[in-house]
């Protein structure tokens, strides 16, 4: 962009906060990457802010949430708010943050009923009554006078630590958590000063923001992530929401507001919350904006916001002061950089995957689908840098995602780069998974990488099943052998021939029968496709798998669209299943099933039996160039961990550098490919 497109974007312009100049309206909202060693932000966590910092976000909140009590034990590797200790990490943090002209500040909560008691320190659980949250299953107890004495200052001796940090400002946390369970007629069922009217539900909360600025004083910034409707019919309504919005605007104890639709105690409603892929973009943002006109205060918000035109609009239209992007800054945290220097077409988009949230979820750290340098800065670069050596050749034999990634690093590199694909398009099994329309955005992964490469020069020579002679003849310095696989459907005693796989399905290459057994002992989405795309399809599916639950490769978030599908039309789900054989009965097929757990046998009479079971490498290339390789195909995997060249020189005679990467070696996943990609790349 050049000064006058700078002066005219909406999403660059300056916002003042209190005293506080945020240097334009981008933001990442609270959100926990379970990055924290021993519940305080050290180096991991550091580098993931200060990487946003850089790439010119305005406010990077961290935590989701920083705990302030012991009795609230971390639900998905929180800060721990309420040890002394944080404060000098804290410090740290922020001030690396600050030196790349970004303002920090910090999301701190009592979880409430959103955790469980068997862990940390065994306390019970404690809410406004004693009502079970289902997403985590424990019984809380009803919170007492004492409790909340001590949780109160809990919040204010929180507070001060976060202001002796250095931070910029806090945030509350009033989502599915302590303090907004007191405002919910669906999870309040008190009959004393806390129950009943609006003011009594408010009690606890004013009492705790009083806490707050007793001990942070009027000029530190403070304010509310809060749920102004919680969408339920038995929960908080727009118009009370709202109502609370107000009430606390008049208080004058807070900042700003941070505007949430929705309730989050299972995985349905939490996927209304936080959409995924197939879901509807921002779609609580004219809500918010609602929120807006109604209390005439700042007012913050994210919710799939994942596209810069988007964010644009909501600005531009006075919907929100400061828009959260906070998924697609896993994505690319360098979003408000590019958009300054007009290279919007460079952002590495979100593609809606949730693979991060997902992983969260699950007890894992966030990591996203595509992007493996989010969350590992020490040791992987967002942005790459030219070689100042020799200029080598690069040969890259698989246009999906580990091919696309070795072609785009190894380019950037300022290497020479062939891409070699036997098909007639990159992608690979991305481009079949988004073949589902609910999954299409997948595909971004694919055309932003092929964007990348052509940009810098790779050529492709697509509808060219490479022998070893072909990539011979390009005179190779390296080559990635990123060839994929194909699916393994030889798991049965018999009748392994009568059955399709997954990808039959997905890439029309077979219709679904009338009545389908899909036999999953994968645990991800191709099985799950598979079913759905047969499900719409008019069939009777069932899902037969040896887990159990279904698909548990794929976290609670991705879960809720299938689950919402098979229960819509019928599909039936067996657990604790095995498929043993296949064998034809009449015109049909009679699929044996057995267990993990005893000798009974059942059977059932379809019409279409599918087996997901993973792919197996397609790897004769690579077995055929090794004896050509100087390295042969070996890699040192202790240098590629520690840092070192990662190909030891063990074929004198050897001419190239040989690297076998993505489910050419193993059935893996889309973040594993582009991972090994990444590391083995980045160094050349």
């Amino acid at each position: 962009m050049n000064a006058a497109q700078v002066a005219g974007d909406p999403l660059l312009q300056p916002y003042r906060l209190k005293h506080l100049t945020l240097r334009n309206r981008i933001m990442s909202t609270a959100h926990e990457p379970a990055y924290a060693e021993d519940g305080l932000p050290k180096e991991r966590y550091r580098l993931y802010h200060a990487e946003k910092a850089k790439g010119g976000i305005a406010l990077t909140m961290t935590a989701g949430s920083a705990i302030v009590s012991p009795d609230s034990p971390a639900a998905f590797g929180n800060l721990h708010a309420y040890r002394d200790e944080i404060v000098p990490w804290l410090r740290e943090m922020t001030d690396a943050c600050h030196e790349h002209g970004a303002a920090v500040m910090i999301q701190i909560t009592h979880l409430g009923r959103r955790t469980n008691w068997n862990k940390a320190d065994w306390l019970p659980v404690l809410a406004p009554s004693p009502l079970r949250e289902p997403a985590h299953r424990a019984f809380p107890k009803e919170a007492e006078d004492w409790d909340l004495d001590r949780i109160t200052a809990d919040y204010a001796d929180a507070a001060e630590r976060m202001q002796a940090a250095g931070l910029d400002g806090i945030e509350i946390e009033a989502y599915g958590h302590l303090l907004d369970g007191f405002w919910s007629p669906a999870t309040n069922q008190r009959t004393d000063e806390h129950g009943g009217s609006l003011d009594n539900r408010l009690r606890f909360t004013r009492r705790v923001l009083a806490a707050i600025r007793d001990r942070v004083g009027s000029d530190f910034i403070v304010g509310i992530r809060m749920v102004a409707d919680e969408d339920w019919d038995k929960g908080l309504s727009r118009a009370e929401g709202i109502d609370i919005a107000r009430r606390l605007v008049g208080d004058g104890a807070i900042d700003f507001l941070n505007v949430i639709r929705g309730h989050i105690d299972t995985d349905a409603a939490l996927a209304k919350v936080i959409p995924i892929q197939g879901m509807a973009a921002a779609p609580h943002l004219d809500f918010a904006g609602e929120v807006r006109a109604a209390t005439r205060f700042p007012v913050f918000h994210a919710a799939r916001i994942n596209d810069v035109a988007t964010a644009r609009h909501a600005i531009a239209e006075g919907r929100l002061d400061m828009v959260g992007m906070t998924r697609a800054h896993l994505a690319d945290p360098h979003i408000a950089r590019k958009i300054a220097q007009g290279r919007e077409a460079d952002i590495r988009p979100c593609v809606g995957a949730t693979y991060c949230l997902d992983r969260i979820y699950e007890g894992h750290e966030a990591l996203c689908i595509h992007n493996a340098a989010t969350g590992r800065e020490a040791t992987m670069p967002h942005v790459i840098r030219r070689n100042a050596r020799a200029r080598r050749n690069v040969v890259v034999v698989g246009g999906g995602p580990a091919g696309l990634e070795a072609a785009r690093v190894a380019a950037a590199r300022g290497h020479q780069v062939t891409v070699l694909e036997a098909a007639p398009h990159a992608g690979g099994q991305v481009r079949l998974a988004a073949q589902t329309p609910r999954r299409r955005e997948l595909i971004g992964i694919i055309d932003w990488r092929l964007e990348q490469c052509e940009a810098a020069g790779v050529r492709f020579q697509f509808n060219t099943l490479a022998e070893a002679e072909d990539v011979l003849a390009l005179a190779p310095d390296m080559v990635f052998i990123a060839t994929g696989g194909l699916p393994n459907t030889d798991v049965l005693e018999a009748g392994g021939d009568l059955v399709v796989s997954s990808w039959d399905l997905l890439a029309g290459d077979v219709r679904p029968g009338a009545s389908v057994l899909v036999f999953d002992d994968n645990g991800g989405h191709p099985g799950m496709q598979a079913a759905e795309l047969a499900a719409r399809a008019g069939s009777r599916v069932e899902i037969v798998t040896p887990e159990r639950f279904f698909a548990p490769e794929m976290g609670g978030l991705n879960h809720v669209p299938y689950a919402a599908l098979f229960q819509e039309t019928g599909t039936r789900i067996t657990i604790n299943t095995r498929l043993v054989a296949v064998a034809r009965r009449g015109n049909g097929l009679v699929a044996t099933l057995g267990s993990d757990y005893g000798p009974q046998r059942t059977e059932r009479a379809v019409d279409q039996v599918v087996v997901e079971h993973g792919t197996l490498p397609l790897s004769e290339l690579y077995f055929a160039l090794k004896p050509h390789a100087r390295n042969r195909g070996e890699i040192d995997w202790r240098t590629v961990i520690n840092g070192g060249d990662p190909f030891p020189g063990r074929n004198p005679e050897g001419t190239f550098q040989l690297a076998r990467i993505g489910d050419a070696v193993a059935a893996r996943n889309v973040h594993a490919a582009i991972y090994e990609a990444l590391r083995l790349a980045k160094d050349l």
